[in-house]
């Protein structure tokens, strides 16, 4: 495969990517599905650092608009184009790293919830991992169905972003080859 059409299946891969990690860091300010939780700052604090927003998004959309453009250029693109594809792929596996970090942490901790007349993160620093006990999970009392919300979301930013580290990487590793390589474009015979 050449490295230009890699390239394009690359970035055509990472866009819904980052829109999922846009959508998901955006949903999981609401939970309950209610805005007053946001309000009173009553939210996990993991979602605050915007991993979803920044990292998988913002941080991942500028490389694969760039690496969609050096692979619609022709086969290879150009020398310099795959350069500066391989420096912007990394930029997005930092990106991606950041929102997988973030995301592992924000289900490690679980949720910020109210259990009985305190607002705690109940399960942070627990010997044993709530996730494995699913009876746990109605210490919470609201919002409701907090744990289920935070773990939906921060699970699938985990899986988007661990994809995206591993598309930003190949690109990177493609990139790499197409300065090497140079063009590949058939020349017009004389």
């Amino acid at each position: 495969m050449c490295t230009g059409k890699c390239a394009l299946c690359v970035a055509g891969s990472l866009y819904p990517l980052a829109l999922i990690c846009i959508i998901c860091n955006i949903i999981l300010f609401f939970p309950g599905w209610d805005v007053k939780y946001a309000q009173n700052d009553q939210i996990t604090e993991e979602v605050k650092y915007m991993g979803g927003l920044v990292g998988g998004g913002l941080l991942v959309l500028i490389p694969a608009f760039h690496i969609h453009l050096t692979g619609k250029q022709g086969c290879c693109a150009n020398r310099c184009g795959m350069f500066l594809s391989i420096i912007l792929a990394a930029v997005g596996v930092a990106g991606a790293l950041y929102s997988f970090v973030v995301a592992l942490v924000g289900l490690i901790n679980g949720p910020y919830c109210k259990v009985g007349l305190l607002w705690t993160t109940p399960f942070k620093n627990q010997s044993e991992s709530y996730l494995k006990d699913s009876n746990l999970w109605g210490l919470c009392t609201e919002p409701k169905n907090v744990v289920e919300f935070n773990v939906g979301l921060f699970s699938t930013l985990l899986v988007a972003s661990g994809l995206q580290f591993i598309l930003c990487a190949i690109q990177m590793i493609n990139g790499l080859f197409g300065c090497l390589c140079g063009t590949c474009r058939d020349k017009d015979p004389l």
